[in-house]
């Protein structure tokens, strides 16, 4: 493709694309002083002075998506649930569940597990899911997901981080977070959900997040957050919208590189939540509303109540 003389080559899209991006705000901003000038000095400029702005918005728009990689990290060991990938779920492995789910989701170009477990890489070759072995030692599914992403390779713009023990995950909201690296500023992106009860907020394992008005992430916390003073606890959630956080991540792929080089810091520590660690750094978390209901399975007890609940 040709455009005012530059070439477009694939593996300059991205930067390209935030370069040209750049300069059509930039106009924009010049458009606007301009017409100030005019407003106060009566200066009249070529009535085609627009056509910059205009041939800038089209060839963005016309510029193909960015390539989202969905990954689903997997491993075997668990404490509270060992083999949970491979526990029967209706008849199939849950994994095998996560993945047609995952799948369904129209904007990931592609889908991976990414284990470091033989048996869960032979189950998923079994029903001919796409598998990537990973090291054993990873702290995080973060850690994963990169190590995953750089053994794939391919021109991905942004990598989504999907629970591997959610099996009846729903498509929309894998999809919510995909579709917040439209925006090329957004560097890393996750679900919240509006709070229905008493119980949610009083929960440790239930996350808090409170969010500005940029739809950002201002902190995470397993305690109830913010603190309405003056009202009693019951009444809180009449008084104000309190958000849960729904666990699933996406990331930019330069900024997933970033953050996996990151020193665990003060706030995850004490919250036991990762992604702490990046807001502690200065990154900024994206976050999209949902109104479907995460159902993680942590233990046995949570599949059966599941199957109970999906039956």
């Amino acid at each position: 493709m040709k455009f005012q003389g530059f070439y477009i080559f694939d593996r300059r899209y991205s930067l390209l694309k935030n370069l040209v991006a750049s300069g059509f705000f930039l106009m924009v901003e010049r458009q606007k002083e301009k017409r100030c000038d005019t407003e106060k000095n009566n200066i009249s400029y070529p009535e085609n002075h627009l056509t910059n702005i205009q041939i800038i918005r089209t060839f963005v728009n016309t510029l193909p998506a960015m390539k989202i990689l969905g990954i689903i990290p997997a491993r075997y060991a668990s404490t509270r649930f060992p083999g949970k990938p491979l526990a029967e779920v209706k008849g199939k492995p849950m994994i095998q569940r996560v993945y047609e789910q995952a799948k369904k989701c129209k904007t990931l170009s592609e889908v991976f597990v990414a284990t470091d477990d033989k048996r869960i890489e032979s189950a998923v070759k079994k029903f001919k899911g796409k598998v990537i072995m990973t090291s054993s030692k990873h702290e995080s599914g973060t850690d994963r997901c990169w190590e995953g992403l750089k053994k794939i390779g391919g021109k991905f713009g942004a990598v989504i981080n999907i629970q591997g023990d959610e099996p009846f995950i729903h498509p929309d909201q894998i999809s919510k977070v995909a579709k917040c690296f439209n925006n090329q500023s957004v560097q890393l992106a996750t679900l919240a959900m509006k709070m229905k009860n008493i119980h949610e907020l009083t929960n440790p394992n239930t996350i808090k997040v409170i969010i500005n008005k940029k739809k950002e992430a201002i902190y995470f916390s397993r305690t109830a957050i913010p603190y309405y003073r003056g009202e009693d606890f019951t009444e809180w959630l009449k008084r104000h919208t309190y958000y849960k956080h729904i666990g699933i991540y996406g990331y930019r792929s330069d900024i997933l590189a970033e953050v996996t080089k990151l020193e665990r810091s003060s706030l995850e520590m004490a919250e036991s939540l990762e992604q702490l660690r990046w807001l502690e750094n200065g990154y900024k978390i994206s976050v999209e509303f949902t109104s479907h209901e995460s159902h993680s399975i942590d233990t046995p007890e949570d599949l059966k109540n599941a199957l109970k609940k999906f039956s």
